[in-house]
This record gives C-alpha cells, sequence and structure tokens, in this order.
C-alpha cells in the first residue's frame, strides 16, 4: 500500500525555511558557548565520563581539521539545508567544466557578514554541487580557533570545513588523483566589517598568499563572486579611521575574529533582529585560471598571476552583474 503525503502548505514551508536560518546563525554565534559549557558541566554530573572519552578523542583526532575532515554526506543532503536555501533563495552557478583529475584553489568573494553563500554551497548539497561538478569534492577554509571549540569541530568537518593553515591547504591540493576543491574566502574576517548593501569592495589588492599556494601545488585558479552576499544584513556605520572602526580592528587582532555590528529582520517581524533579509544569493563559479607550477615563485610572478586573477574576478562581475540588477556604474573596488 503506497501511502502519500499532503505537500507541506506555504505557511509552514516559510516557518521551516526561517527556522533552518535562526539555526543558521545562531549555530555560529550561540554553539560555540553552548558546547564550551556541555563540556565543562559534564564533568561535575554522573555523565563525567562522556566528558573524559571526548577529551581522549580529541586528542587523537587533533590534527583531523588540517588532514581534510570528515565529511558527513547524510549531514551534508539533510533536508533543513534545502530549507535554508529557499529562505534566501541560493543559486550556485557554473560558467565552466572543471576537470574531476585536477584540483582547484577557489577564491570566494565577498566574505558578507556571515558567508551564507559559501556555506550553503560548498558545506551542504542543498544547491547541487555534486550535480554541477561531478567528481570534485569541496572543502571550505574557515579559521582554526573554532577546531578548538569540543563539539562543535565535528559538526564543522561534517560540512567539509577545514582549518585555514597552509599546512591543511596543501594536504587537500597535493593529493595526486585529483578532484579536490579548495575554497578560500580571500577577504575574511576584516572584509566583513566592509559588508553592506550596495557594496562591492574586496580585501583583495595586497592578499597573494593563496596565489603562491596555487603556483606552489601548480593548481589552477578559480574566481568566484558571490552576488548578494552582501545584502543580506545593515551594518552600524563604521567608516576606516573612526573609534568603532579601530576598536573592531583592534578586537579582531586580539581575537582573530571580526564583530560587525550587524542587524536586518526579526523571527515575527521585518522591523529589526539578527536574522537576515530574504534577499536572493546567486555564486558565480568563473573558468579555471592556469598556473605554472614552482616551488619557490618570485615575487614577480606572483604578482603577474595575481593580477591576471583580479582581471578574471572583475571581468565575472562584469559579464554577469546586469543579471543581478546591478548598475552599470558599480565595479569591484580592490582595497
Amino acid at each position: 500500500m503506497k501511502v502519500e503525503f499532503a505537500p507541506l502548505s506555504l505557511p509552514l514551508q516559510r516557518r521551516l525555511q526561517t527556522a533552518s536560518v535562526v539555526q543558521w546563525v545562531f549555530s555560529f554565534l550561540g554553539l560555540a558557548q553552548c558546547c564550551i559549557a556541555a563540556f565543562i558541566t559534564l564533568f561535575f554530573t554522573r555523565f563525567w565520563l562522556v566528558s573524559v572519552l571526548y577529551a581522549a578523542w580529541w586528542f587523537i583526532d587533533r590534527e583531523k581539521p588540517s588532514k581534510g575532515g570528515r565529511k558527513i554526506n547524510a549531514l551534508r543532503k539533510s533536508i533543513i539545508w534545502r530549507y535554508m536555501r529557499d529562505y534566501f533563495p541560493v543559486t550556485l552557478v557554473k560558467t565552466a567544466e572543471l576537470d574531476p583529475r585536477r584540483n582547484y584553489l577557489m577564491g570566494f568573494h565577498p566574505h558578507g557578514v556571515l558567508a551564507a553563500g559559501a556555506f550553503i554551497n560548498f558545506c551542504t548539497e542543498a544547491s547541487g554541487f555534486s550535480t554541477l561538478f561531478p567528481g570534485i569534492t569541496p572543502h571550505l577554509m574557515m579559521l582554526s580557533l573554532w577546531f578548538r571549540i569540543p563539539f562543535l569541530r565535528d559538526y564543522l568537518m561534517s560540512g567539509g570545513l577545514v582549518s585555514s593553515s597552509k599546512e591543511s591547504a596543501s594536504y587537500v591540493l597535493q593529493k595526486p588523483e585529483g578532484g579536490n576543491m579548495l575554497a578560500i574566502i580571500v577577504g575574511g574576517a576584516q572584509e566583513a566589517l566592509d559588508a553592506r548593501p550596495g557594496s562591492y569592495t574586496l580585501l583583495l589588492k595586497n592578499r597573494k598568499g593563496f596565489v603562491r599556494l596555487a603556483i606552489e601545488h601548480g593548481t589552477p585558479l578559480v574566481p568566484i563572486f558571490s552576488f548578494g552576499e552582501n545584502d543580506l544584513f545593515n551594518q552600524v556605520r563604521n567608516p576606516k579611521g573612526s573609534w568603532l572602526r579601530q576598536l573592531q580592528h583592534r578586537l579582531q587582532q586580539i581575537m582573530g575574529i571580526s564583530l560587525p555590528l550587524f542587524h536586518a529582520r526579526g523571527v515575527f517581524q521585518y522591523s529589526f533582529g539578527l536574522i537576515p533579509y530574504r534577499r536572493p544569493i546567486c555564486t558565480v563559479v568563473g573558468k579555471p585560471i592556469p598556473v605554472q607550477r614552482k616551488h619557490r615563485p618570485s615575487e614577480e610572478e606572483v604578482d603577474q598571476v595575481h593580477q591576471k586573477y583580479l582581471n578574471e574576478l572583475s571581468k565575472l562581475f562584469e559579464e554577469h552583474k546586469a543579471k543581478y540588477n546591478i548598475p552599470e556604474d558599480k565595479h569591484l573596488e580592490f582595497i
């Protein structure tokens, strides 16, 4: 006997979409504290052995975030990520084929406030990454700080996140069988401080470490621009030189993460809150840029490839901006 279920009503779908986004936002804002608190609290209960065993496992497994991580496909394919995709919605666009026999280094731009497009496209299967790029395994780099938190580290690795270190990047890119993609949000936490609607400023002019890494491994560079990434939140005005920007920069130097003062909508109202606006994100993956392998590239060689990357990224933006209602007079600005 076949049982058929009625489709979810539109209001219920919207509630589930909002709930999935709430989970995502607070998984990075509050889940870390909850994991630490749970780990410590268990020591003072009859379940203390759980924390002891996990601590032992944590020590044995401590190098895993820099050794390719540990993806769990069942979690990557969870239905909750599809609800999250549909909330904005998020779309992944391919402009060129990627050879599964090669490894690739992708630069993701812009960071936005919480890198929603990077997470949905590369840490879940909601936008169909494996269908668009068969044979390619995505890895997204994240600050090593987050992998020092018990329980949270395993959750992050399950989606394909890996530690943001040179050792971690080299491990992914040097695999001889190919089929690996390493995505780096090049602007990083500092770029998040400039993330606001209508902003197309990228912290990229002097960021060349990822280019040097690509040359050392002979790995093609792939530019990515995520249209709409900066439109999800408003941010308190913090121009360079202001006391707020100086404080944020100082805290970033101390903590390793930036603290943008952002706001958008609430769960049940649309005037104020920490939930992102429902604005579309379209992540466009550009064409691979061939890179000649050299163990110790000179500064001049790195500069040449870096400039070529800037040109290709600008070209990608200009070719697609009209599709996403970006004014003709708007162009990328590299700082």
